[in-house]
């Protein structure tokens, strides 16, 4: 019988990156989560030369390359690193909350969900705005943030036909994830809102609201139903 992966795992992409996974689980997990943004830390603040890069996900880390840099050598400095990092902590990030309308135009999904739940569409409001989510990860667009926190009695499955313009600072759900459109993009997540705020700019320092390790509070601005 071959033996288990040992994880974390430190996988080579392609030549140009390295990929630190800390689980292979399918569903995110929260305090996997909060080992993966407590490494991340960990990795920038060693001011590695050959890095260019640290990217937190769900449950791995990736390390792009700065220009030149060898991928042994990156390598080679990683195993001290990963043992330091078990004792990690990860900083709790700003608390920022989103104001968000409800249903109507803004949530073209909210009655059918809350429907299909078995909810009115303020009780299913009313859950989604209870929680303090975290910011597990950026990722599918610049600057979209995926939540962790929502309550399982909101788990719904995607949309059977994608749209193909969601506008942009929709608030969406898609399995146990919640998260925000930063701009308008195809996507097959169920709107139940949209806020105002510009979740990215170029222009700005930095171009994102988010960052992963924030906190994020949505409350009602208007509710449509």
């Amino acid at each position: 019988m071959s033996a288990e992966p040992v994880l974390p795992r430190v996988l080579p992409l392609g030549d140009a990156a390295v990929q630190v996974l800390l689980s292979e689980a399918s569903v995110p997990d929260a305090a996997v989560n909060q080992q993966a943004l407590a490494l991340a830390a960990l990795l920038r603040d060693a001011g590695l030369a050959s890095v260019a890069d640290v990217v937190p996900a769900y449950a791995s880390v990736t390390l792009h390359l700065a220009p030149g840099a060898r991928l042994s050598a990156l390598l080679d400095a990683l195993p001290p690193l990963l043992r330091e990092a078990g004792g990690a902590a990860s900083t709790v990030g700003r608390l920022i909350e989103v104001p968000v309308r409800y249903g109507g135009e803004d949530g073209a999904d909210l009655d059918a969900l809350a429907q299909s739940l078995d909810l009115t569409p303020a009780e299913l409001v009313a859950r989604h705005v209870a929680p303090v989510y975290r910011v597990a990860m950026l990722g599918f667009r610049p600057g979209f943030p995926y939540l962790l926190g929502l309550d399982p009695r909101l788990a719904a499955p995607r949309r059977a036909s994608p749209r193909t313009r969601v506008p942009a600072g929709s608030v969406g759900i898609a399995g146990l994830q919640t998260g925000i459109y930063p701009d308008a993009a195809p996507g097959g997540w169920q709107l139940i809102g949209r806020t105002a705020l510009t979740l990215f700019d170029p222009r700005r320092d930095p171009p994102a609201l988010f960052a992963p390790g924030d906190q994020l509070r949505f409350v009602v601005e208007s509710l449509c139903a």
